[in-house]
This record gives C-alpha cells, sequence and structure tokens, in this order.
C-alpha cells in the first residue's frame, strides 16, 4: 500500500522535451513528491544540488555534458540516477538499463544506485543482436567491438568527418543539423 509521497524525484531538465513528459506522467501520483526548481535557477549549480539532496531518484533530461556535472553535484549522496543521455550508458560503474537484457538484469537495475538509459536505436540494435550472440550464432566483434575506448572514439570521429564532408559537398546528411550537446539551453 502506498501512501502519500513514498518517493520522492527530481528531473533535472524538467523544461525540455523529455523531461516534460516524465513530469507529466509522474504529476498525477501520490506515491511520488516532485522535487522541482524554479526555472529561473535550473542552471545554478548549488540550487540543482541541493534539488539532489532532497530527492530520493533523480532522473537527468539532460544533453552529455551537463548529464555529467550533474553527478558531480550529487557526488556523496545516496540519490538514485536514471540518465535518459548518452553520457553514461557505456560507463562500467553504471548498470545498462535494458532490464530484458540478460538474467539478472531487472535486479541490477533495481538495486543500482545509477542507471543509464539504453535508448531507442541501441535498443532495438541490442534486442535484436544479443540472442544471437547468446546462442553462439554470431560473435560480438562482428558487429563492432571496437575493443578500446579509443578506437571507438577514433570510429565516431571518422564518421562525423565524412558526414561533414558530405554536408560541404551539398548532400543533406540525416540529423546533420544537431549541434554538440553543450550547445543545447
Amino acid at each position: 500500500v502506498h501512501h502519500a509521497f513514498d518517493d520522492s524525484v527530481f528531473i533535472d531538465g524538467e523544461a525540455g522535451t523529455t523531461g516534460l513528459q516524465i513530469r507529466d506522467r509522474l504529476l498525477g501520483r501520490d506515491d511520488i513528491r516532485l522535487v522541482q526548481l524554479d526555472p529561473a535557477m535550473r542552471k545554478d549549480p548549488q540550487a540543482r544540488a541541493d534539488c539532489f539532496a532532497q530527492a530520493d531518484v533523480a532522473i537527468l533530461c539532460l544533453p552529455d555534458g551537463p548529464a555529467r556535472e550533474a553527478v558531480a553535484l550529487a557526488q556523496g549522496l545516496p540519490t538514485r540516477f536514471i540518465d535518459a543521455s548518452t553520457a553514461h550508458r557505456v560507463d562500467p560503474a553504471w548498470t545498462f538499463g535494458f532490464a530484458e537484457l540478460a538474467p539478472g538484469a531487472r535486479e541490477a537495475i533495481a538495486k543500482a544506485q545509477y542507471v543509464s538509459n539504453p535508448g531507442c536505436y541501441s535498443t532495438g540494435a541490442i534486442a535484436i543482436l544479443a540472442p544471437l550472440v547468446a546462442a553462439g550464432l554470431l560473435e560480438r566483434d562482428e558487429f563492432g567491438d571496437y575493443g578500446t575506448k579509443e578506437a571507438m572514439e577514433a570510429a565516431f570521429e571518422a564518421t562525423g568527418a565524412f558526414n561533414d564532408r558530405l554536408k560541404a559537398e551539398g548532400y543533406w546528411v540525416f540529423a546533420g543539423g544537431l549541434a554538440e550537446g553543450t550547445t543545447a539551453t
């Protein structure tokens, strides 16, 4: 039986599309108290840190850079985090939030302090490929295990350079108008 406000949730990035949708889903619940920040203070580090301290769970609806900064602001707090960005998606200190991925994943997510949102594209690919890998029908390196973080970053940079060249030559590149996450407001 839930009583009013069993848990408190702070949505850092509540003013953005994802944050607004999560807020709207939580507003009608009587078992969750939303910790909300005055919109004028949304970029104030101390105000955000105070909200993290008041929350049982923080949901990060931020670009990658600000998501990393948010976690640093809450260093040492018992607040549990769910990060909707890609900032912590492959960080070994974070639990990958795909409950159906493997036996025990749901329990690991339920116990974790830090949970990364798997994202829609990666979820689609992983949902298809993970069973094939588990059955021994496909080896990990056949679909892009870069081996090291540096190799992965180099591949991403090469892809970015290729896309930049295409755009410079007048070709349209899907999502070519997106800027670095750190430029978001």
